[in-house]
């Protein structure tokens, strides 16, 4: 079988074309049947090899002139131009009858199975897909390959090259130090800006967050278009990347002051409330409630968390959160009770006292401390309203309870001193038959 290399007008036939490398060199394997070139192994899918080589350069004579993807089933018209059968009949059934390369009208509308060439693009992939397999067993070795392959490639390409790189990472702790050691973070971070889309940012993020980012990688990450990004995609993107956004900014956030505005943005805020009420996914209210807590952190930001609604919001989810996230959930309620408008927030919805009083002495010290702070700003706050409410809610009991433990004479004093706060608007018989213990049951 012969072949036309397109170069000087050589001719050769398909095993010279394999064995010398004309189209990639080497002996390979052949799929779909016909004449083997080197040893024969198990069919392979040519489909399947097309796919997961995509991110590789194709002979242009593998291309199909129409759809510009690799020929699957190649057919050659009277012309003697070869396309992909289902693209050429299609062409044909649009009413068209001439040569879609040289528009020459065709004398003979049929098509000729191009055998030679059919079996040329097995061999090709075949070998490609072999070596490509090889290498994949050397984890670092196919992490540097898929960094180089990045700086190559873009659209599709670029998803499916961040795509195995992810897995990858993922999977191996040494191809997580090869990407760090070689330039891949910066290579990554590279990708994100303001017209990354999501497909890409969603693959460049989870492996950023896999990875040790250095203290110049997190500068650079903070870039303005970079965190909008993040936080666009925190509020948009699928509930894998919410929470791989809310990580990372997590990570960029240790240490800085928040100078860019992004990251104190209302956006930022209202995404991660969302993260964390979503009954749905319950892998997020963790991440989620651990980024509010780093933000609250930073008082510049605590009165844009009150004015999206923070606080009724982290209110209504307390009865059915876990330990771990409990604790901080009332740590940011603690933080923001330092703001009068976080004071004023609590105060103004109706769940804070009833809420709050049930979590004393029910999950740990930590927790009974920081539903104390809660109360006592809330209580300070409007005494003559809020104290009549938490005690009819059971607080004194609960007080009592505190005092009464082997609770650290902190929380005992604190304990104490809403007591007596609690304690003015009743008569002393009347006030003692609210402090029965009976009412801790609830």
């Amino acid at each position: 079988m012969k072949f036309d290399a397109g170069s000087g007008g050589q001719v050769l036939d398909l095993e010279t074309a394999v064995k010398d490398g004309i189209l990639g060199g080497g002996g390979g394997l052949i799929c779909g049947g016909g004449v083997g070139v080197g040893v024969v192994a198990d069919k392979l899918d040519l489909k399947k090899m097309i796919e997961e080589l995509e991110s590789i350069e194709i002979p242009s004579v593998f291309i199909c002139p129409i759809s510009l993807e690799p020929m699957q089933d190649p057919v050659t018209l009277c012309t003697g131009q070869t396309y992909e059968r289902s693209n050429i009949l299609k062409w044909f059934s649009l009413g068209h009858f001439t040569c879609p390369t040289t528009m020459q009208e065709l004398w003979d509308d049929s098509v000729t199975p191009n055998m030679t060439l059919h079996q040329l693009i097995c061999s090709w992939f075949s070998q490609k897909y072999v070596a490509m397999k090889k290498r994949s067993e050397d984890v670092q070795g196919r992490a540097l390959e898929i960094l180089d392959t990045l700086k190559k490639v873009k659209g599709q390409a670029r998803v499916q090259a961040l795509k195995e790189l992810r897995r990858v990472v993922a999977a191996h702790a040494s191809a997580k130090n090869t990407v760090v050691d070689n330039g891949g973070v910066a290579l990554i971070s590279f990708l994100l800006g303001p017209f990354t889309s999501h497909a890409v940012g969603s693959e460049a993020i989870g492996i950023l967050v896999n990875l040790e980012l250095s203290s110049e990688s997190r500068t650079s990450l903070l870039q303005p278009a970079k965190v909008s990004l993040m936080v666009d995609m925190l509020n948009e993107g699928s509930i894998e990347t919410k929470i791989n956004c809310t990580k990372l900014i997590e990570v960029l956030m240790e240490g800085k002051d928040l100078e860019s505005e992004n990251v104190s943005s209302l956006s930022l805020v209202v995404g991660l409330l969302r993260l964390v009420k979503d009954k749905r996914n319950p892998n997020g209210v963790l991440p989620g409630l651990s980024l509010l807590k780093t933000i609250c952190s930073h008082e510049s930001v605590r009165n844009s968390v009150v004015s999206v609604g923070a606080v009724p919001q982290l209110i209504e989810l307390l009865p059915g959160l876990n330990h771990e996230c409990l604790e901080i959930a009332l740590h940011v309620l603690e933080v923001l009770s330092t703001l009068p408008e976080g004071r004023q927030a609590l105060k103004d919805c109706p769940k804070t006292i009833p809420s709050v009083v049930r979590l004393l002495m029910k999950v740990s010290e930590s927790c009974t401390q920081l539903a104390l702070s809660v109360l006592w700003a809330v209580c300070k706050l409007a005494p003559d309203e809020c104290a009549s409410l938490a005690v009819e809610a059971g607080l004194a009991a609960k007080l009592l309870l505190v005092i009464q433990s082997g609770c650290n004479p902190e929380l005992k004093q604190r304990a104490a001193e809403l007591l007596k706060l609690c304690s003015l608007n009743y008569t002393a018989t009347h006030f003692i038959s609210k402090c029965k213990l009976t009412r801790t049951i609830q």
